[in-house]
């Protein structure tokens, strides 16, 4: 059949078409750029995009989820494992069912990570006003819910006539597929429009390749900072989620081992060396390793390598202490490279990392600073052994324990995913991560919720590799919805649910500043509205269990360790829960935070944290030195 043939669809079948036929290419390599759409179908998508996907099913797999926010979380789960060569879409109904992507919006948003959004809208003809579900707005008839998803997206348009789809098609494919811009893209449905009929060009649906570009440095800019790595004593690199989306770390790790630099990671780059690489120093930050966050104080010239330096990395201004440092900043986004005033290499991050090492041939920091990075190495993997390692196996383990059981029990590829709580910080110290996409953590949004939905985005990526959704039981039970989903789409995931009976994170939070735990623990509230009395009586692992998991209950290290090893070997999806011992076995933060305390109050533990609030912000900088 010829291309330019025309056709004459209704405006969702032509929409199923057009993403069907569309691909990115990065290095000759050709991927699908919508590989399957979620869906809960209701008022405003069931008779257009709904009725489409069933008239198109050969070209465009289905995914049935339970809850609008997490068919994004486990989309943007797809996307981030696929390193954004590859994103699902999302569909929804009008009204309350587009609202909830607000959220999975935001956090692909700010992680820079591409998802489709096709949320059903309000009748573009008016034909009855106001309907079920509209927002009706005194001032202005054209604005609809879906417009509270304009700050999150990184392209919205609303499609108010069917011809209008050919142009923001295309705006949307492009930016999913451009690594400087992608996240999360909008494409508002009126629900008649969805429906109505068209004469389609047909080099509208013809196959359409969106090359990935590896933009390479300036010239100028490349030579600025060879001359800086070259001339600085105490070189750092920080590298970012970037590293692994631009598939850098064979360049990175070249890097290192030919110069000695030094490489500590962020959250989103973790596993951009392997753990046991001679340069890799761990986490940086509020959540990082005592030796990369020491050599951050004393660092003279920080590399930033596809990172966008939030409060966690920066100690929220407070990390990098030398009085003459300096930023050299890669990244493929000027916005994010010129951030702490920083010299700028603005190109892709394997293209930008083979010039550097290129131009720093011959080049090595001093055996000095080598010396001093490996016995800091050596000192911090001391400590994680402790805090990995259990007494016995009777014992009831604490959360760095399960960390550990865990760490003896997966292979170098599985997939590890976790997103808030205080396994972030844990994980980000201890985890000891063997191959560049094990470790997933998301916490540039840091969404309670995340992590059993994106366990499925990214089992769908990787159909044969286990994947293991941690969670504390503050998250679970934000979001335990997609167990069903996982459990009808045969998607062997692996969830251990850690008990402690509230909040820790937030509750350790609260009792620093001031607020003594106030609303973080589950228990009985008695007359005077103080918590007094056991823990309720609250059992997930029932619940896994009456959603269709297999559950795995472990009180002991030892039972822990079977518990998890029978969890990996699984077939179907299995959930290991464990109540953990909440005594403290996690190394301190080594960097700050800033959460601001009350200035005043008359309650003595306030008073306290003020005054140390003021003395850790006093070490606040603005780094302005070009």
């Amino acid at each position: 059949m010829s291309a330019a043939r025309v056709r004459r669809l209704t405006t969702a079948q032509a929409l199923v078409r057009f993403l069907a036929a569309q691909y990115t290419e990065r290095d000759g390599v050709r991927h699908r750029l919508i590989t399957g759409t979620w869906g809960i179908f209701g008022h405003g998508n069931v008779a257009g995009i709904g009725q489409a996907l069933v008239e198109y099913a050969e070209l465009m797999p289905y995914h049935q989820g339970r809850s609008e926010q997490a068919m994004v979380h486990a989309a943007v789960g797809h996307a981030r494992h696929l390193n954004r060569l590859s994103a699902q879409a999302v569909t929804t109904s009008i009204g309350p069912g587009a609202t909830n992507l607000v959220t999975g919006a935001a956090l692909a948003t700010v992680n820079r990570l591409p998802v489709l959004l096709l949320p059903g809208d309000y009748f573009a003809a008016h034909p009855a006003d106001p309907l079920l579900q509209q927002l009706e707005h005194p001032a202005a008839g054209d604005v609809s819910v879906n417009d509270t998803l304009r700050p999150v997206s990184r392209y919205f348009d609303r499609v108010t006539r069917p011809e209008a789809l050919i142009p923001a098609a295309l705006q949307a494919a492009r930016v999913l597929a451009d690594p400087a811009e992608t996240g999360a893209v909008t494409l508002a449905l009126p629900q008649d429009v969805q429906t109505e009929a068209y004469d389609w060009p047909g080099d509208f649906f013809a196959d359409r390749v969106w090359r990935v570009r590896r933009p390479a440095p300036d010239p100028l800019e490349l030579a600025d900072a060879v001359r800086a790595v070259r001339s600085a004593a105490r070189p750092l690199i920080v590298a970012g989620g970037g590293v692994h989306h631009s598939e850098a770390e064979a360049a990175l790790r070249e890097l290192a081992d030919a110069t000695g630099i030094p490489v500590a990671t962020t959250q989103a780059g973790k596993g951009a060396l392997r753990h046991d690489h001679p340069a890799e120093v761990g986490g940086i930050g509020h959540t990082g390793t005592a030796v990369a966050d020491a050599l951050a104080r004393t660092a003279d010239l920080v590399i930033g390598v596809g990172t966008r330096y939030s409060d966690f990395t920066t100690a929220s201004g407070t990390l990098f202490q030398h009085p003459e440092v300096r930023f050299l900043n890669l990244n493929i986004t000027a916005f994010d490279a010129h951030k702490l005033a920083a010299r700028t290499l603005v190109c892709d991050a394997r293209a930008g990392l083979e010039a550097l090492g290129a131009g720093l041939a011959g080049h090595r920091v001093d055996a000095g600073y080598e010396s001093e990075c490996r016995a800091g190495k050596e000192r911090w993997e001391r400590v994680v052994e402790a805090a990995l390692r259990a007494p016995d196996d009777s014992a009831v383990p604490t959360q760095t324990q399960v960390i550990g059981a865990l760490d003896a029990v997966v292979g170098d590829t599985d997939v590890v995913i976790n997103a808030a709580g205080s396994l972030p910080g844990d994980l980000h110290r201890l985890w000891r991560a063997r191959s560049p996409r094990q470790y997933h953590l998301e916490y540039g949004y840091s969404c309670m919720g995340y992590e059993i939905p994106a366990a499925l985005g990214v089992r769908q990526a990787a159909p044969d590799t286990p994947v293991w959704a941690l969670v504390g039981d503050g998250t679970y039970l934000m979001n335990p919805t997609e167990i069903v989903t996982a459990v009808q789409e045969d998607l062997p995931v692996k969830l251990v649910v850690l008990q402690n009976h509230g909040y820790a994170s937030i509750g350790g939070l609260s009792e620093a500043v001031g607020a003594e735990r106030f609303g973080t623990a589950y228990r009985y509230r008695a007359a005077d509205g103080s918590f007094t009395g056991d823990p309720l009586p609250v059992d997930l692992a029932a619940n896994a269990a009456s959603l269709g998991m297999d559950v795995l209950r472990a009180r002991t290290v030892g039972e822990l360790r079977a518990a998890l090893a029978a969890a990996r070997a699984a077939t179907r999806p299995t959930c290991v829960y464990v109540e953990t011992d909440p005594a403290p076995t996690a190394p301190a933060a080594e960097a700050w935070w800033d959460v601001p305390v009350a200035e005043v109050s008359a309650r003595p533990a306030v008073a306290g944290a003020r005054a140390a609030y003021e003395r850790a912000a006093a070490g606040r900088r603005r780094h302005l030195r070009p």
